[in-house]
């Protein structure tokens, strides 16, 4: 296993496992873009992937524009094997060394998403539209967090 910095290259599989998800699917694969995902990878925030085989099994984005967790989708394949922590420990650890601005997202409600965000400290804040749950992590909740 392999955790590496996203590039343009990588989109094309990034796709594969966005579109693979069994939950928090997309209502219109079509809305996020090839080109909507290069422009989050260089010139909004970053992203991460994990290759297994040379192959992307899941990946992490963060837009530093607007404070927010983009991405984290893994292949279902791949779930369970620790991978969705390394990859939200690393973004997290990266975003909080570019600012101390608290971070959101936006997650389906009563998803394993929404128990992983719980179980990693993230702090239910709202909703986000009409069909999410809004939570944040702030810097010094991650930099004192235990799930660290």
């Amino acid at each position: 296993m392999k955790i590496r910095e996203a590039r343009i290259n990588d989109i094309k599989q990034i796709q594969i496992v966005r579109n693979s998800v069994k939950e928090n699917t997309l209502s219109n694969p079509g809305l996020v873009t090839d080109k909507d995902c290069e422009a989050f990878i260089t010139v909004r925030g970053k992203g991460w992937v994990c290759e297994i085989e040379k192959q992307i099994v899941g990946f992490a984005i963060v837009d530093l524009k607007e404070n927010n967790i983009w991405a984290l989708f893994l292949d279902p394949k791949f779930e369970r094997k620790g991978i969705g922590q390394i990859l939200h420990k690393t973004m997290l650890d990266w975003y909080f060394t570019q600012t101390k601005e608290k971070v959101w997202l936006g997650t389906g409600f009563d998803t394993r998403a929404e128990k992983f965000y719980r179980k990693a400290g993230w702090k239910e804040v709202g909703t986000h539209g009409t069909k999410e749950i809004k939570f944040e992590m702030t810097f010094d909740n991650w930099t004192t967090s235990p799930h660290r």
